[in-house]
């Protein structure tokens, strides 16, 4: 694997021309179809999800999509959900276990959406249900960061029995200007704050917090998408069908002791 820097993997998962959810999505499975709305408020375009089969296996597909462009990030809020967004989420989880589906999610978001209308409508309890709920899901989850994967806005979809990264993505409680903030009282140390916040794929894989680390080209996954899916694809393939072996019972105890050992 190539060895560069923590903050130079933040760079990379943040790059615009970086493959996003719905290139994903597009790529991996057949016959999507988008479902929208959280049957409450509204629909948010920075979380997709919907049905759809993968190799003949019907699953629900849930993703954080950023835009490649300013016009793109402007309708997606630049990949930063709201409640209506987790809300939405839950519904097409709840939706999936229901028929019993495997979930997949797709993280990629430099966290939730902080606006007052969003606390407003209740961000906090949505993140929390959704770990929650997440967490005694009766169906396997998977879950992949694709790019950026920042604080409560990734967990929210994050709880799975898998979890996978891409060589470049990075994963953390909050981004490095946010820690930097915090911790140094100066957003300028940024760079220092990512190589002692253990945010890259290497780092969570030796924590034992991420499963399966897929290879990507040093300067992204844009330079090699095919093989990077055909990677992603058979990580899905092999355990889906391992997982769905397992009695409801086993699945959520087994979730369970995964992340009582973090």
């Amino acid at each position: 694997m190539s060895k560069i820097t923590a903050w130079e993997k933040v760079t990379l998962a943040r790059e615009l021309d970086r493959p996003k959810a719905m290139d994903y999505i597009n790529s991996l499975f057949q016959n999507f179809i988008e479902l929208h709305g959280d049957r409450n408020f509204g629909d948010d375009k920075s979380i997709v999800g919907g049905i759809a089969t993968l190799e003949g296996i019907p699953v629900t597909v849930i993703g954080e999509q950023k835009g490649k462009n300013v016009k793109e990030n402007m309708e997606r809020n630049f990949g930063m959900p709201e409640p209506e967004g987790y809300r939405k989420a839950l519904r097409l989880m709840k939706q999936a276990e229901k028929f019993k589906r495997p979930v997949v999610t797709f993280i990629d978001t430099p966290g939730a959406y902080p606006g007052m209308g969003a606390e407003e409508r209740g961000q906090g309890e949505a993140i929390a249900r959704n770990l929650m709920e997440m967490s005694k899901l009766k169906v396997p989850i998977i879950c992949i960061v694709i790019g950026e994967g920042s604080s409560g806005g990734a967990l929210a979809i994050g709880v799975g029995d898998k979890i996978v990264m891409l060589e470049n993505a990075v994963y953390s409680i909050l981004s490095p200007e946010g820690f930097a903030s915090i911790l140094y009282k100066d957003a300028s140390k940024a760079k220092e704050a990512a190589e002692n916040m253990k945010l890259t794929a290497k780092d969570l894989k030796e924590l034992g917090i991420v499963d399966k680390i897929i290879s990507e080209p040093e300067k992204g996954a844009q330079n090699d998408f095919e093989t990077v899916i055909e990677e992603i694809k058979k990580y899905l393939v092999k355990n889906i069908k391992e997982l769905k072996k397992l009695t409801e019972e086993e699945l959520i105890q087994q979730r369970y002791e995964k992340y009582r050992k973090m």
